[in-house]
């Protein structure tokens, strides 16, 4: 059978994409991590896998995959982590998978990016479709390195096309037992919003995303996807369904607070990331449904209902 090798199976994403696979029993699969998960399915083998130093190197000519599926990320650096333990795992840790999968034969490279490598800006198209440009600010650095590490695919998939690429700019990731520094804000008492912007989110079901994932290893058309539920939620939806009032600020009254708070430690968030609720990106998904062939099951609202219930709130 086919073979599928996938860095950061032990995540939420790469744990619900192993069972996708495990499930359809027409692949191998080879689950890499730093540790396995506890709940790896019964006969997956595991390898120990970082991204950052030689193992993807040892491990790929080891296993001699037909597919890689690279997930292994960081998407909320934990309070303190360096910017350069970040940029090793998502910049270099992405360079040395894509090395590894020219230098031994891998027929496809599966890669979660996102749809902050669009960057948060004013001036972003709403929706955002897959032609329009990369322009992940420096100042956050997931949406940076994303950017980074999709320059480095488009400039591999001019000098080596025979290595397939297929590229999932995702958006926001949610599931019933999703527990990240976006959902933090949900669990707020108020909802904090920006005076004349609305904040949209677009959600992408957890289980939606692993048969996503499993459609681009197991046949799926290569080429750059969006991938994004049906709808948008603005703060104030958002606040209507959870029942909750919504604190409203003028951008530069908020910039200013977090860049007293922020160096006090009272808040984890400088005064950069009032761009991150002003200006965040809205993905378009026709090209998904039209050309990828996959039609997400629950839209946005229906993604962050099943959150909600799930939370409690």
């Amino acid at each position: 059978m086919p073979r599928v090798l996938i860095t950061g199976a032990s995540g939420m994403i790469g744990r619900a994409l192993v069972r996708v696979l495990a499930a359809r029993q027409t692949h191998e699969i080879v689950a890499t991590d730093l540790v396995p998960a506890s709940d790896l399915p019964a006969g997956i083998p595991f390898e120990r896998l970082d991204v950052t130093g030689t193992d993807a190197a040892t491990v790929v000519a080891r296993h001699r995959p037909d597919v890689i599926v690279h997930l292994a990320s960081i998407v909320t650096p934990a309070r303190g982590m360096p910017r350069d333990t970040a940029y090793a795992v998502d910049v270099t840790g992405s360079r040395n998978v894509l090395q590894a999968a020219l230098e031994n034969g891998v027929r496809r490279l599966v890669v979660t990016s996102s749809g902050a490598a669009y960057g948060y800006h004013a001036d972003n198209p709403v929706p955002l479709c897959e032609s329009d440009p990369l322009r992940g600010n420096s100042a956050f650095p997931y949406a940076y390195h994303k950017r980074l590490v999709e320059q480095m695919l488009a400039q591999a998939r001019t000098e080596a096309p025979e290595l397939e690429q297929v590229v999932l700019r995702v958006g926001t990731v949610l599931g019933a037992d999703t527990d990240n520094q976006i959902t933090a804000l949900f669990r707020k008492p108020r909802l904090l919003a920006i005076r004349g912007s609305d904040s949209p989110f677009v959600f992408i079901w957890t289980e939606d995303l692993a048969h996503i994932l499993e459609r681009a290893a197991t046949g799926g058309p290569a080429g750059i996807f969006n991938v994004a539920g049906d709808g948008v939620m603005g703060i104030s939806d958002l606040a209507k369904v959870l029942g909750k009032p919504v604190l409203c600020l003028p951008a530069a009254v908020l910039r200013a607070v977090l860049a007293i708070a922020h160096p006090l430690g009272l808040s984890g968030y400088g005064p950069e990331q009032v761009r991150f609720l002003q200006y965040r990106p809205v993905l378009a998904n026709a090209a998904l449904k039209a050309d990828f062939g996959y039609i997400p099951q629950k839209s946005s609202r229906e993604v962050f209902e099943l959150w909600r219930q799930a939370a409690g709130l």
